[in-house]
Order: C-alpha cells, then sequence, then structure tokens
C-alpha cells in the first residue's frame, strides 16, 4: 500500500465546521445571507430589550460597498442593555459561545447566528465585523474590530478602544460587509420586519436601504409581554449526558437532594415517590450511579407518570391584546379573532400555542388561508410546506365555518417553548409533534368559531337590511296612498310605518346595523 492510500484524519472546530457548512444555518447564497444576517441580528436587539422590559427602537441601514462586487454594509443598531466590554469578543468571536443556553424562552437558540455572520463576512469579504456597545449606565462605549480564528474558534481583535459616552446611550451597533444582494433580498426583509412588527407591535423600526428609501413601522402599543423567568429542567426532557454533567457538579448529593434541587416541579414527596417506583435509596450518593444504573435512573425519569407537568414561567406569549393589535395594524383587516391556549409539554418541554384570524378589510381573496408562522415571536419565512401549522390549516374543512374560498382569510400562528422542535438547523419550520399538532389544530378552531360566529351575525344583519330596504320602498307608497284617501299628514303617516317596519324586524336604530356592517373591527377584536 502507497502512501497515497493511506487515510488521513483531521478534526473541524466549531467555526471551520460552520464556515465549510453554511447553509445549515440559512447562508446558502448571497440573497439569503443578507435576509439571513439582518434577521441574526435583529432577533439578538430584540431578546436585549424585550427581556428587560425595555421599548425596542430598531435602526437597519443597509449600503453598497462595491457594487461591482456585491459588497454591502448591514448595520443594526438597538436600545438593549448592551454588552460588557470584556465579553464583546466571545460574544462575536466564539462559536457556541452566548447568554442563550438557559432553560427559558430566547428568539434564538444554538449561540450561532452573529457568529455566523462573522464568518460569512471573513468567507465572502475578509472584512472585520465593527461593534459599538454600551451597558446601562456605563460612562464608555466599547468599540470593536473583530474576526475568527476558525482554526481555534476564537476571536481576533483586530482593534478596539473606549470612547466616551456623553449621552448616555446603551444598546448594541454592528456594522458588517459581506457579500450579498440586496435588490433580491429587500422584499424578502421588509417582509420580516413588517411579520415582526406583527408580534412585536411595542418595537419600532427604521430601515434605509442604499437608496435611501425608507420604511419606518412606528410603535402601536407600549403594552409588552412579561419576559421569561429562568428554569429548571423538566425529568422528562434529560438524557444520560445530561445528568452526568449534573452529577459531576455535586457527586456526594444525595438522590433525594439532587431530584429535589436540580428539577422543575419535584418536591421531596415527589421525589421520593420516584425513587420508590425506580428502586433507588433516597440517601444513596448520586456519583455512586455506575454506567448501567445511570442508564437505567434516566430511562426510568422518562417511564415515570408522577412528575408535575412542566411550568411555563419560562415561557413569555405575546398575549391576545398584544397579538390583535399587531395583527390588527399589519394587515388592516375587517375583524380580528385572537386566542392564547393554556400550556401544554411534549418530552418534558413547555409551550404555549397563541392564534388569531384575521378576516376581510385589506386582506386579498385568496383560494386557501394565508398563513403567518411564528415561533418564540421569530416569523418563519422560508420552508412553509414542511411545516405541521400548514398542515394543520390545510387539513380544516373551512366550510364549517362559513368560509367559501377564494376568501380574505389570514392564519397567524405562533409557539413559544423552551425547545422548538424545528424541522432542520435552518430554523424555518416547525416539525410534526403530535402534542403541538394538536394544540395548532385547537387553537385554529377556537378563532375559527369566532368567526363563524361573527359570519352568522353578519348574514342575519345582511338580510334584515334587505328587508327593511324592501318594506321602506313600500311604505312610501303605503303613506303617499293613506294621505291622499285619509287626508292624514303625510309625514306622521311616514314616522308611524317605520316605527312599525322596525318593531316587526326587532330593529331599535338602523343607523347602528348599517354602521356595523360598514366596521365591525372594534367589536369582533
Amino acid at each position: 500500500m502507497g502512501s497515497s492510500d493511506i487515510v488521513k484524519f483531521e478534526s473541524l472546530s466549531p467555526a471551520e465546521f460552520f464556515r465549510r457548512n453554511r447553509e445549515i444555518a440559512g447562508f446558502s447564497n448571497p440573497t439569503r445571507a443578507v435576509y439571513q444576517t439582518i434577521r441574526e441580528l435583529v432577533e439578538n436587539s430584540l431578546d436585549a430589550t424585550e427581556t428587560f422590559k425595555i421599548l425596542p427602537s430598531i435602526k437597519i441601514f443597509v449600503d453598497y460597498v462595491d457594487q461591482s462586487r456585491n459588497w454591502v454594509s448591514i448595520y443594526v443598531e438597538d436600545n438593549g442593555i448592551g454588552i460588557p466590554g470584556d465579553e464583546i469578543p466571545n460574544v462575536f468571536g466564539r462559536v457556541f459561545y452566548s447568554s442563550k443556553y438557559r432553560i427559558k424562552q430566547h428568539r434564538g437558540i444554538f449561540g450561532l447566528g452573529a457568529k455566523m455572520v462573522v464568518l460569512y463576512a471573513q468567507s465572502t469579504t475578509n472584512t472585520p465585523i465593527l461593534v459599538r456597545s454600551a451597558p446601562l449606565k456605563s460612562d464608555v462605549i466599547y468599540e470593536y474590530q473583530l474576526m475568527i480564528d476558525i482554526a481555534r474558534n476564537e476571536p481576533i481583535i483586530v482593534s478596539q478602544r473606549t470612547l466616551e459616552n456623553k449621552y448616555g446611550w446603551h444598546g448594541t451597533a454592528i456594522r458588517v460587509v459581506l457579500e450579498g444582494d440586496w435588490s433580491k433580498a429587500k422584499r424578502r426583509v421588509e417582509e420580516y420586519i413588517r411579520r415582526t412588527a406583527m408580534v412585536a407591535p411595542y418595537a419600532e423600526f427604521i430601515i434605509r436601504g442604499p437608496d435611501n428609501d425608507v420604511m419606518r413601522i412606528p410603535r402601536v402599543t407600549i403594552k409588552m409581554p412579561e419576559p421569561p423567568k429562568e428554569g429548571l429542567p423538566h425529568p422528562k426532557s434529560v438524557d444520560v449526558e445530561m445528568i452526568k454533567q449534573m452529577i459531576q457538579k455535586n457527586p456526594d448529593m444525595s438522590l433525594l437532594e439532587f431530584l429535589a434541587e436540580n428539577f422543575d416541579g419535584v418536591g421531596e414527596t415527589i421525589a421520593r415517590t420516584f425513587l420508590e417506583f425506580a428502586g433507588y435509596p433516597p440517601d444513596m450518593p448520586v456519583g455512586k450511579l455506575a454506567n448501567d444504573e445511570l442508564v437505567n435512573f434516566v430511562v426510568k425519569m422518562r417511564e415515570f407518570n408522577g412528575w408535575r407537568r412542566p411550568r411555563a414561567d419560562w415561557l413569555s406569549p405575546i398575549g391576545e391584546d398584544i397579538l390583535a393589535e399587531g395583527v390588527k395594524f399589519v394587515l388592516k383587516p375587517e375583524v380580528v379573532f385572537t386566542v392564547t391556549r393554556k400550556p401544554s409539554s411534549y418530552m418534558g418541554n413547555p409551550f404555549i400555542v397563541e392564534a388569531a384570524l384575521a378576516w376581510g378589510g385589506s386582506i386579498e381573496p385568496s383560494d386557501k388561508p394565508i398563513i403567518y408562522r411564528f415561533a418564540n415571536k421569530v416569523p418563519l419565512i422560508y420552508d412553509e410546506g414542511n411545516d405541521v401549522i400548514r398542515k394543520v390549516v390545510d387539513e380544516i374543512d373551512w366550510s364549517q365555518y362559513k368560509v367559501k374560498f377564494p376568501a380574505p382569510l389570514a392564519i397567524v400562528v405562533h409557539i413559544c417553548s423552551t425547545k422548538i422542535p424545528y424541522v432542520s438547523a435552518g430554523k424555518e419550520a416547525i416539525a410534526d409533534v403530535p402534542e403541538i399538532e394538536s394544540e395548532v389544530r385547537n387553537a385554529v378552531r377556537e378563532v375559527a368559531r369566532k368567526l363563524r360566529l361573527y359570519i352568522t351575525r353578519k348574514e342575519k344583519e345582511q338580510e334584515l337590511l334587505m328587508k327593511y330596504a324592501i318594506f321602506s320602498m313600500y311604505a312610501e307608497e303605503v303613506a303617499g296612498s293613506l294621505s291622499y284617501v285619509t287626508k292624514a299628514d303625510i309625514e306622521e303617516l311616514r314616522s308611524s310605518i317605520n316605527a312599525l317596519i322596525k318593531e316587526k324586524l326587532k330593529i331599535e336604530r338602523i343607523e347602528d346595523l348599517i354602521n356595523n356592517n360598514k366596521d365591525a373591527s372594534s367589536e369582533g377584536s
């Protein structure tokens, strides 16, 4: 065997893996890269504001750096809590370094987004990312130019300095130069921001493109959802490796203490009941679990049905009122119905499904419902055909709800969870998990029933208006004839006949009925 036949092995750092496989994270081409860059940076900005009850103000500026080579500059600035100066290099220069590895609802889940932006910029333009950030009440603004040492997965600090924070600004501003096609990405980016405003109507956005075309989305409410709290893992959501890591922190802890202190909803009573079920002594040190016992321990945790349901404190649903405000502002429908379902869970992960149904108004009639999908308040724009939400909506018999297509019908579905089951790492479609599918179906049906009642009422009102119009037409002739025969005052006769018509049709004020048919959005919402 010659030396050329020897198989060579090598390792890849996380940074190198994602540089080579950037399409996994959505950076598959210049058009998608612009969209994905803005999406990742905006999501970080929203998490840096909402979580701390700061009303988000986000600026997005896109400029050409070298149009002949499709080099564009993307600048995103927020008014969030900022990043401590010594953390900035790792936050933007080390893959899988993040504040999002906690058990609570986040927009991002992999801690990859901003680093992927840096990797793509390096791979296409070989330029560093510029980061400016000031924490709350900071006297200085930290500025870095950063790249990533791809082989070592470490930040490269190209330059750094501190600036005087004269005006008390706080937040983070990022500028990156990358290869991108803004002309093709523009429509998708604007749609993404528009949809984000639908579920975050308490945020304001300014987007300026290279041609100085400006899109402004104002804040329409100051009401914000409650931010999520940080939680503990649920016993049904663990695996062997997670338990091993937890044991290493305190191997001398008893099994009873280990369960009661490290898991969501587990008190001493439930812990004792489980240990009796699994056949382990409560005072046994957790570090004494041998390999086979450890595997069996995890299996028993999943099999045990005495655990409490996961708490929903780790979640931050939008809320029916805020969701209705956003949908009305963006879609401008005739009527909106919303619902926030009670918390549920899958594999020990809590989740909540919210739905809105928008009807009429500015919504264009189509042959099937228009769907707006969201996961942890993030719009899902690509890969709709593989999403469980599309499947559920298509399976519903809309004729049961008095909907005849083509119809001006839009369905908004938001799923929030500590762990969204995405179909792929691109995070654009939600997998077909039975528990989630059931909750989505129930939520959509609930708002659909409200639409059916609304349409039924509208039909009755239309019928009454038609009858009133017909009776009124003949009433004029009857009043004239009676006045001629009886010599009675024609105005008194008209008034009496109209009063009789309203009494028979059970209409108190015809003006109210007409106005209801013109605009029922406030009542429907």
